[in-house]
């Protein structure tokens, strides 16, 4: 997922397999190679040269050497240009480890009612908080250049990004993994939502579904458990990505085993 990039579908294709060449590169940008590269890393993308191609340096980082950034988010409602981040949380992982956590609330004067009721945030709840451009700028600062991952990945990745670019900075360019897309070809499930999977495979017990740093432990959960069950020709972050979004989704039961689980139950408590 990248946003305001200013290569063409194709060329993004090359630097994740077989490369772009400098000439493709150089037709596409207005600034020299080299510079360009810079700006790129700045805003969380880093790209090498390798021969005389380009690719992204993710093509040849192992997934137990790369940094990935699991991210959650809170808003007051769905579209940036209208709404904000009320709460933001991330954890940075390697090698399935946790290295580094960063968790905020954000001021804001006005929640509505039905957020309150989802999240549990009221205004009251923030009036000592930081200010949206302080939180996000500390954020960026944070992300650098890990791979940002989350469950369903776009609505956090565009919000943030979108957000980034109200207060005048560079949206993010970082290479993005959704938990989601992982999960359904990775493990068997009725529904792939994060509460469901939560109850389902007990992946964090002190689960407040909704809250930012309570959303992210469960997604590291999950995301643990996809990797346990990657084949193991999948080793790079480019491989991981590319099967995340390509490979065929595995088949869901027909019925909801959850839902035989609280009938048995029900049957067992009559009967007893």
């Amino acid at each position: 997922m990248l946003t305001n990039f200013a290569l063409d579908q194709k060329s993004l294709s090359k630097l994740a397999t077989k490369g772009l060449c400098a000439q493709s590169m150089q037709k596409q940008i207005n600034e020299e190679i080299s510079l360009q590269l810079e700006l790129w890393r700045a805003q969380g993308l880093s790209i090498i040269e390798q021969n005389g191609y380009y690719f992204f340096e993710t093509k040849f980082t192992k997934i137990e050497d790369a940094t990935f950034c699991i991210v959650d988010i809170e808003t007051n409602g769905s579209k940036p240009n209208k709404h904000q981040i009320i709460e933001i949380a991330a954890l940075k992982v390697k090698d399935a480890e946790i290295i580094d956590r960063f968790e905020s609330l954000v001021y804001c004067s006005e929640i509505n009612a039905a957020i309150t009721d989802l999240t549990g945030i009221t205004p009251e709840d923030t009036k000592d908080a930081p200010l949206l451009e302080k939180v996000i700028s500390d954020f960026k600062i944070f992300l650098g250049d890990s791979i940002f991952v989350a469950h369903d990945v776009k609505f956090d990745y565009r919000f943030i990004s979108a957000t980034l670019e109200k207060f005048g900075l560079a949206p993010l360019l970082n290479r993005s993994l959704c938990t989601l897309a992982l999960a359904q070809r990775t493990i068997v499930s009725y529904k792939y939502g994060l509460g469901y999977l939560n109850n389902f495979f007990h992946l964090n017990p002190d689960a407040s579904h909704h809250r930012a740093m309570s959303d992210v432990i469960t997604t590291y959960e999950l995301f643990k458990l996809t990797l346990q069950n990657l084949s193991k020709d999948i080793e790079s972050v480019e491989d991981l990505i590319r099967f995340s979004r390509e490979e065929k989704m595995l088949k869901r039961p027909l019925i909801d085993p959850l839902l035989a689980v609280d009938e048995k139950k029900e049957e067992s408590s009559l009967n007893s």
